[in-house]
This record gives structure tokens, C-alpha cells and sequence, in this order.
């Protein structure tokens, strides 16, 4: 059984689902760092309330003897700094003895965005008219197309789609709500999914609860398809054309916005097709651009090489 945490730190997590809106995948992210540092602080007989700035760079160094990679170290430094934060903030602690303790850089390498080759061949992956079949390809049109996060792609209704105006709902990080427009492939594919024979024909026999008889996406017993679910559908198809490890419903986010931005789409639009809170999110993407860019020219310019 999972180590019950203490009153503070429950409330921590209620304060970031109650006045921070944190997803529930979120929450579930800081309860296991939570777990982790409480149980070190235990075997070191230091209680919570009197951790000190040399505890917490302790339990950095702890986590980078143990091979963690610089983003799981990253990230458990942030929900230490943020529990001691909120307890100084709510009288639980004296001070917040991570005032001062920096959060470990983590590299950031380019994003590994598929060719357009390579995506057309996983767009052409699912092959017939089972009703899954057809679910499958318009979540693989909606992912690349409007650049979906799955978390994001899986959490829509019904009454978040329009495909008259070919515009859909979505909720990003902190439940951020924003309107992508839907592609004509997209479009397409979604209109057979949702027709009958697609998602009625799943739903026909099925019974849901109502948050289920909402859901654009399901799965074969008429269930909201879940972010797993989700990815596994991705990964399967994948496997089918070649892409194996390469391919993430991650990967296909990365290469609807480096295309676009290698099709001329300025910065700012893919931001707000993503729903990067920060424009650094996405220029990441242009690097990509850029480096795409330099070795086409490598490669075609007759004077780029040589001596």
C-alpha cells in the first residue's frame, strides 16, 4: 500500500487542483515526488517542518547519484520548491529553505519531428471500413493536423466540435481553453468517424455512463478513450510503417508545427494553434526549420561544400 502523506502536504495537493487547476495526471506527478522526498526526509529522521536549505541540496544530489535524467531531477527539485513554498506561505514553516536552491538545467534538444513522407505513410496506416479503423484515422488526422497534445485529444466532447464552421474546443496545461480550427483531411475523417458507421455503431450496443456518451473518441466498448489508449492507437499504427520508438502522439504535435513554420507559417500563429503559454515554447521549432533548411542547402547548392 502507497505511504499515506501528511496533512500539509494533502493539502498542497488540494490547493494546486482547487486554486491551481492542475490536471489530474499533474497531481498524480507530484504525489509520486512527494512520496520519494518524504520517505528520504524519513530515513534521514528530519521532519518536514524543520527541513533546511542543505536538506533539500542534499536530496538533489541524492537524485542525481541515482542516475534520475536532469528532467526527473527538474522536476522533483520544482515540487519540493513548491510544497515548502506553500508551506512558509501558509504558517505550516518558519521560512522556505528553497529560496535559494536553483532547479537543475535541463538540456534541451530539437524536437524530433517526422518528413512529410513519413507522416503520409502513417496517415495512410489504417486501412478499412472496421468502425475502429476509421476511429483510428481520425485521431491521427486530428493529432497531426491541428497539432494536439493527446491529453488534449481525448478529453473532447461532442459539443466541442463543430464541423460546419470546422473548428473544435480543446482544454491544454491548467485546463486552458482554446479553438483550433479543423482541417479539411481532419474535418473528413472526423465526420466518418462520428457518422453511423463509425462511433454509432460502437455506441449502438454500448452502455455508458453519461460522460462516456459525450466523448468524441472511444474505445471498443463505447468507454472515453483514455491518454494511454490513445497512445498505444498511435504507436500501433506506427509500428505498421516503419516509425517503431520514433513516433509519440508527442512526435506528431512536433511535426505539424515544424511543417507549418517550413511552410511559411509565422511564429505566432503556431504558438496559438499549440497553446504555448510562452512564444520560447515554440521557437524551439524554428531551430528545426533552420537546421532543415541547412541541409537541403548543403546538400542542392553546387558552391555550398568543396574547397
Amino acid at each position: 500500500m502507497a505511504a499515506v502523506l501528511p496533512l500539509e502536504a494533502e493539502e498542497f495537493l488540494s490547493w494546486l487542483a482547487t486554486e491551481r487547476g492542475r490536471a489530474p495526471s499533474t497531481l498524480a506527478a507530484y504525489r509520486r515526488d512527494l512520496r520519494g522526498y518524504l520517505s528520504w526526509l524519513s530515513d534521514r529522521n528530519v521532519v518536514l517542518g524543520a527541513v533546511g536549505e542543505d536538506d533539500v541540496i542534499a536530496y538533489v544530489h541524492h537524485l542525481e547519484s541515482l542516475g534520475r535524467t536532469p528532467a526527473t531531477v527538474a522536476r522533483a527539485t520544482v515540487t519540493v520548491r513548491s510544497l515548502h513554498r506553500f508551506l512558509a506561505g501558509e504558517g505550516f514553516q518558519d521560512a522556505d529553505p528553497t529560496a535559494a536552491v536553483d532547479v537543475p538545467r535541463v538540456p534541451r534538444g530539437l524536437p524530433k519531428a517526422l518528413t512529410e513522407e513519413e507522416v503520409s505513410r502513417l496517415l495512410a496506416a489504417p486501412v478499412g471500413d472496421d468502425p475502429l479503423v476509421v476511429r483510428d484515422r481520425a485521431m491521427l488526422e486530428s493529432l497531426y493536423g491541428m497539432g494536439l497534445r493527446i491529453s488534449e485529444l481525448v478529453g473532447t466532447s461532442l459539443g466541442d466540435l463543430d464541423l460546419t464552421a470546422r473548428l473544435l474546443r480543446v482544454y491544454g496545461k491548467g485546463s486552458r481553453e482554446r479553438i483550433v480550427p479543423v482541417g479539411r483531411h481532419a474535418a473528413h475523417a472526423l465526420a466518418q468517424w462520428i457518422s453511423g458507421v463509425g462511433r454509432d455503431a460502437v455506441m449502438a450496443d454500448a452502455v455508458v455512463a453519461r460522460a462516456d456518451q459525450e466523448a468524441i473518441f472511444v474505445n471498443g466498448r463505447g468507454k472515453r478513450l483514455t491518454r494511454q489508449g490513445g497512445w498505444l492507437v498511435v504507436r500501433r499504427h506506427g509500428d505498421r510503417v516503419g516509425l517503431g520508438d520514433r513516433l509519440t502522439p508527442h512526435v506528431l504535435r512536433h511535426s505539424c508545427a515544424t511543417h507549418m513554420l517550413d511552410h511559411g507559417a509565422d511564429i505566432r500563429s503556431v504558438q496559438e494553434l499549440l497553446g504555448h503559454v510562452s512564444i520560447s515554447s515554440t521557437q524551439r521549432y524554428t531551430a528545426v526549420s533552420q537546421q532543415r533548411l541547412t541541409e537541403v542547402y548543403t546538400r542542392a547548392h553546387p558552391r555550398a561544400t568543396g574547397v
